[in-house]
């Protein structure tokens, strides 16, 4: 993989951002279950945002290490939101387990 497909942020609140660009290829999503991994067992912010705006689908493999960030965050006591997402990709992220208070500005 030639560039980073993530952006990550921190805004003045502390709240971690993590910006994917596009996830569809498997590099994609080894680096975005990293970054997950990370940011929730070892920066351990207060509020962790899942800005999906540039994400236009989601394969069976990101959807699910999504819907594990928020279980993961619970028992870490990050709080994790999905922002900024579709009306279709929200419906597979609640299917998949992620509750619809955890996913905000629904395109």
């Amino acid at each position: 993989m030639a560039a980073s497909t993530l952006d990550v942020t921190t805004t003045s609140d502390g709240t971690l951002v993590i910006h994917p660009r596009c996830l569809r290829a498997d590099e994609d999503a080894t680096e975005l279950r990293r970054a997950l991994i990370h940011a929730i067992r070892h920066v351990r912010p207060s509020y962790l945002v899942l800005d999906l705006a540039d994400v236009r689908e989601l394969d069976s493999i990101n959807l699910g290490a999504l819907a594990a960030a928020c279980h993961l965050g619970d028992d870490h006591q990050v709080t994790v939101f999905v922002d900024h997402t579709s009306a279709g990709i929200a419906l597979l992220l609640t299917a998949a387990g992620v509750p619809t208070h955890r996913i905000r500005h629904i395109l």
